[in-house]
């Protein structure tokens, strides 16, 4: 890094040429930086899980390139956070002169007001000190975006108030980009600006200069440009066009998490609850892992369109309301604490709904219905985990471990669970189910106690997803019972 200047100190163009300080390229600074962390065995990018072996290190060799960047992803893929963790990289403080407007570097000015307070006050130039916080712009791509928002135009009310011809370059108001430099400047969803647009870019992006409406004005811009793009909008709203993608250095795909632990881990970090809801309410990890299950089965859902994808934001908003779902039960019956059941994930049904774009057959199921059986869809997968397998295809005579559990619903009535029974009310009816203590004694016998009733719920919503059991939801919860032997009885 840079070596560290006592800042406050420095606030003349003089004082700052005492300390023998260098100034260099946005570019040059972010590789240095990013050598030095590599060398000392440091994490680049805070926070961000399942890309360690592919998105990252590609995304350093670009850096490393001084290459500008377009991260290519579907929605929830972490692109927009890559890019503000590329911050980090930066000098934690640049000087600049001060009440400059494109942040001017005192050793090479380029705007008319710094040359001309340069010329005239030399080393008593005053000197601003800016943070790499302050050094971070981003602009969302919108149809509405014109030219003279991003690069600038000459401002009317600029040249009446100064009294200057439209021919003096200090009627100019500078856009966005120019007011970015020395910055990371990025924009988001770049298929969705107008191609004239993205033409503007040409010349900063190759040649890092500016023109103004017909200005003479050269201005050396000192950027890193990281663009994100979704691959759905190359065919529904737009595309970048072949020369702008032939002038960004690095095209980087980014990806969902491929692993289960992974989401976890993210959803985990990413979700909002406060100390009541950590301290009040269990989470059994299995039930992090029907959570998480839920967004695998959505990607591959014959219902849900593939190319829109499925936002890591879904797992997230799940499990706040998950949480709620619960807290809600235990203050309505009176428990100061309990835990997560299966029968609260109709809690996040809401979360789903809108986070998933449905193709025509999921249209005709409706939003709701799709959201219900990917939740079944995921405790089936999850099922041959922890119990043994149900095959599709079997004998009608065979004997399979769930027997006497099928049995003991099918000589009785079934029972309820409510979505506002206590604990106390929860466990017992569950316990009252005596196979199913002898399942879990078999086939899970080292489950602890708090996440044992959450496992028997999960074995029997199982059996309902396999069609052994069946399970109707009424107003207050839902009841389970024995597929066919109520109709039986009735004959």
């Amino acid at each position: 890094m840079t070596k560290k200047l006592n800042h406050k100190n420095i606030k003349t163009l003089g004082q700052l040429k005492e300390t023998g300080y260098e100034s260099k390229s946005i570019k040059d600074e972010l590789r240095d930086n990013l050598l030095e962390k590599i060398a000392n065995g440091e994490e680049t990018f805070h926070g961000i899980w399942g890309y360690e072996n592919s998105v990252i290190p590609e995304l350093e060799r670009a850096i490393l390139s001084r290459h500008n960047i377009n991260l290519l992803g579907l929605r929830g893929q972490a692109k927009t956070r890559l890019a503000r963790l590329m911050v980090e990289l930066l000098d934690e403080w640049i000087p600049m002169v001060e009440g400059s407007e494109i942040h001017d570097d005192p050793f090479q000015p380029m705007s008319r007001f710094a040359k001309e307070l340069i010329k005239e006050k030399g080393d008593e130039t005053p000197i601003r000190w800016i943070h790499r916080d302050e050094r971070f712009y981003e602009k969302l791509a919108t149809p509405d975006v014109t030219v003279a928002d991003l690069i600038g135009d000459v401002d009317p009310i600029k040249a009446a108030n100064l009294k200057l011809s439209y021919a003096d370059d200090r009627v100019i108001h500078f856009g966005m980009i120019p007011r970015a430099n020395r910055c990371i400047f990025v924009i988001n969803e770049l298929p969705d600006l107008q191609a004239r647009i993205q033409v503007a870019l040409f010349n900063i992006l190759q040649e890092g200069d500016i023109q103004i409406r017909g200005f003479k004005l050269r201005l050396p811009l000192d950027l890193q440009f990281v663009f994100t793009a979704n691959p759905e909008d190359y065919t529904n709203r737009g595309s970048i066009v072949t020369p702008l993608k032939d002038r960004i250095g690095s095209q980087i795909l980014t990806h969902y998490p491929d692993s289960i632990e992974i989401a976890k881990r993210i959803t985990k970090q990413e979700a909002q609850f406060d100390k009541r809801q950590a301290n009040s309410i269990y989470v059994p990890e299995m039930a992090m892992d029907v959570l998480e299950q839920i967004s695998f089965e959505a990607r591959k859902s014959e219902y849900v369109d593939a190319k829109s994808g499925v936002s890591a934001r879904m797992s997230i908003t799940a499990f706040e309301n998950l949480l709620s779902t619960a807290e809600r039960r235990a203050l309505k019956s009176g428990d100061e604490k309990t835990t997560i059941r299966l029968s609260d994930f109709m809690g996040v049904i809401p979360s789903i709904t809108g986070k998933i774009e449905l193709v025509y057959e999921g249209e005709q199921e409706g939003a709701g219905s799709v959201a219900e059986m990917l939740v079944e869809d995921s405790i089936k997968s999850l099922f041959a985990d922890y119990f043994p397998k149900i095959d599709k295809l079997e004998r009608k005579d065979s004997e399979t471990p769930y027997d006497d559990l099928i049995a003991w619903f099918f000589d009785g009535d079934g029972f309820e669970v409510l979505d506002e029974d206590s604990d106390e009310e929860y466990r017992q009816k569950l316990d009252s189910v005596r196979p199913l203590n002898h399942l879990l004694q078999e086939y899970q016998p080292e489950i602890a106690k708090e996440d044992s009733y959450f496992m028997k719920e999960f074995l029997l919503w199982g059996l309902v997803s396999y069609k052994k059991l069946s399970k109707y939801r009424f107003t207050q919860g839902y009841q389970f019972k024995d597929l066919y032997g109520s109709y039986i009885r009735g004959l």
